[in-house]
């Protein structure tokens, strides 16, 4: 009887240490990868934006045979929980970490501690400031972004004194100080020559002789004209800057708007002044929504990202460092601390004229998401 009892609990034994080890193979079942815990941790923004969405399901479709595991937080517009996700994402034992901050000077404590822990850094869209974390940045060409947004008001503008209603991005996104910066350089020898009159904010028209303008004065000029990302703000910016000038500043006008969200927003506001004639307005991202504007004429163009070609920049930067190589790089930014090394993705710019081509047949969006697309 005390052998067949010592044979049960060897038997016994057996079975539960079969048991753990099962379970641990099953962590990280995102990937193969390195069996246990998670290779990549991924930190988007907010969820409150289509734009986060639409790269979260990007990741997942390039991740979908990945061999490493990974695991997708969102910070939901606090620097707080951005930096508890960093942190839950270290204790799962992260060797990448590809994160777009919230605010990118918050966001230094948060990868500063990754770096700690000799995870490697790679900042997604947005750049991480005054830190030397950060060790990649996958990005597209802000500064060309807000150029094609400038350049498509330059094109559409007729005659002289144009009212021009400028607004930016976040003051807490350094990206949104590259639009801002690469708009004003193609805008403003059209404000001083005359074929554009600001509307809406005395700081630019104070600086309207200066094309290339520095950090602070950059920063007067969007502290005026933020909208914050947010289409509230955006909203609330614009009927007071309608109600708070006359006729002259109506008629047709152009409008400088950061992203599509703002710009749906924007436009609305203006279309609804019977004053207001016609509006020429820019936007970014490429969203549904604005699309569906697009088509119907409600907004002018939009720069198309190809949030596809990004992510796999990122991720094809994240496995080159899990496999012990070098990520490709075409160029570096400033953030304050040192040169972060980059790679840069083309943008598209998108209106009417081409957005079937661009959007539809590209695989990017189906048709039938629309109506009135031909």
């Amino acid at each position: 009887m005390k052998k067949n009892f010592k044979g049960f609990m060897f038997l016994l034994v057996l079975a539960l240490f079969a048991l753990l080890a099962a379970g641990c193979g099953d962590e990280g079942e995102a990937g193969s990868g390195s069996g246990s815990g998670v290779d990549v941790g991924i930190v988007l923004p907010t969820k409150d934006e289509p734009r986060w969405v639409q790269d979260e399901q990007r990741f997942k479709d390039a991740l979908a045979d990945s061999d490493y595991s990974t695991e997708i937080l969102f910070s939901q517009g606090s620097s707080a929980k951005e930096k508890e996700n960093v942190e839950a994402l270290l204790n799962k034992g992260i060797k990448v970490l590809i994160i777009t901050p919230h605010d990118g000077a918050a966001a230094a404590a948060a990868v500063e501690a990754a770096k700690a822990d000799d995870v490697t850094v790679i900042a997604y869209d947005r750049l991480i400031t005054d830190t030397d974390a950060v060790d990649y940045y996958v990005t597209f060409d802000s500064l060309a972004v807000g150029a094609a947004q400038a350049q498509y008001l330059v094109d559409n503008a007729e005659g002289k004194d144009v009212p021009l209603y400028l607004y930016a991005g976040a003051s807490s996104d350094n990206n949104a100080f590259l639009f801002f910066q690469g708009a004003w350089e193609v805008l403003q020898p059209k404000i001083a020559d005359g074929t554009f009159k600001i509307a809406n904010s005395s700081e630019a028209e104070a600086l309207s002789d200066t094309k290339e303008l520095d950090r602070d004065q950059l920063s007067k000029i969007i502290g005026q004209v933020t909208t914050n990302w947010d289409p509230n703000e955006s909203k609330n910016k614009a009927q007071t800057h309608l109600t708070s000038v006359g006729e002259e500043l109506k008629g047709d006008v152009a409008i400088l708007a950061p992203n599509d969200g703002t710009a749906r927003s924007i436009a609305d506001v203006f279309a609804s002044d019977s004053a207001v004639t016609d509006y020429t307005i820019t936007g970014q991202d490429a969203e549904k929504a604005s699309i569906q504007y697009i088509i119907d004429g409600k907004q002018s163009m939009t720069v198309f990202k190809d949030v596809r070609t990004l992510v796999e920049d990122a991720m094809g930067m994240a496995v080159d460092v899990l496999d012990g190589n070098d990520p490709e790089t075409t160029g570096s930014y400033d953030n304050g601390a040192g040169e972060v090394k980059a790679k840069q993705t083309d943008v598209i710019v998108v209106d009417e004229e081409n957005v079937k081509a661009e959007l539809i047949d590209s695989g990017y969006y189906e048709a039938s998401e629309f109506t009135g697309i031909e």
